[in-house]
């Protein structure tokens, strides 16, 4: 495999935090843009990649659907990297098939909104693509019926994902750098990999290069496991890769910093974004759900008035 340095990874894919931010206000606002002009964001994906957009609205005020805002974006990204993890370690994939679909999937959603493509179904088609390139050969059938979804989803989302990554399939997860430290350190091998899940919730893959993403979770599991005297391994570090100190330990506090801060979401937090996600997507579903919402209210009144005849009547 080509050297990191040398890589689209390096030159392509990494970036600054106001890179980050800039990115994902220009397709939030794009959602926007259109759940104003077509009422909807869903996009309809063919196999061969093309997209087709919804038929625009008479009147702009006939969109009742509200758009998610960058916050709740993130939220949802953060929810679905996690349940990337979950279904991985279902199908006891190696780490770097982990590994390589978050980062497939972050650099996905660079390109689009969560209210454009639903996550649940680029997650899965992310999966699919790292275990091809990954040559852990698993059908769309064989993960789709794992997960109870159907598998022509992944099939449908393939080209339009590898388009949106330009297709730069090779990707460096911080898993792999971990090996090539680990000749020295073996004992930290399972609570650097855990360290580094952690980090994957969070924006430092498309921030730092993977073997800093690696350090970070070395030195963070030797703090708790005290197995070498991890300054001391630092500098044997930096003079053999000549890294400048300052900057690598100012680099490592920043992912340690983004990994303290880091929010899972629960089912619980998801379920209004989810709702305001499903109403972008689809507003017949807002109005079925406020129709079932106005009948279950009235079926109520009615059972309570009919509750207080039977009283008086008693």
């Amino acid at each position: 495999m080509a050297d990191f340095q040398t890589s689209t990874h390096r030159a392509k894919w990494i970036f600054t935090p106001k890179d980050l931010f800039e990115k994902r206000e220009a397709v939030n606002w794009r959602a926007r843009k259109m759940l104003e002009q077509y009422g909807s964001t869903r996009l309809e994906v063919d196999v061969d990649g093309s997209i087709s957009y919804p038929e625009p609205l008479q009147d702009p005020k006939d969109s009742a659907a509200k758009p998610l805002n960058c916050e709740e974006e993130q939220l949802m990204r953060v929810f679905y990297e996690q349940k990337i993890q979950e279904v991985c370690g279902a199908f006891k994939f190696p780490h770097k098939i982990q590994g390589t679909a978050i980062i497939y999937f972050k650099r996905f959603y660079l390109q689009w909104s969560v209210m454009e493509h639903h996550p649940k179904h680029i997650m899965l088609t992310c999966i699919y693509a790292s275990c091809k390139i990954e040559e852990n050969h698993v059908s769309a059938e064989e993960l789709g019926k794992g997960i109870q979804q159907d598998h022509q989803v992944i099939l449908n989302n393939e080209m339009v994902v590898l388009q949106s990554l330009g297709f730069d399939l090779i990707v460096y997860a911080p898993y792999r750098s971990i090996e090539g430290f680990i000749e020295d350190i073996e004992e930290l091998r399972e609570a650097a990999n855990f360290e580094v899940d952690k980090a994957m919730l969070t924006d430092a893959p498309l921030l730092f290069p993977p073997g800093q993403l690696a350090l970070s979770a070395l030195r963070n599991s030797n703090e708790a496991l005290n197995v070498i005297d991890f300054e001391r391994y630092l500098e044997r570090i930096i003079t053999r890769q000549s890294p400048n100190a300052s900057q690598l330990i100012e680099s490592l506090n920043a992912i340690d910093f983004l990994v303290g801060k880091v929010a899972i979401p629960t089912a619980k937090d998801m379920r209004h974004i989810d709702r305001k996600l499903r109403s972008c997507l689809d507003p017949s579903a807002q109005d079925d759900g406020k129709k079932r919402e106005k009948k279950s209210k009235h079926k109520s009144k009615r059972t309570s008035n009919e509750m207080q005849i039977a009283h008086i009547d008693g």
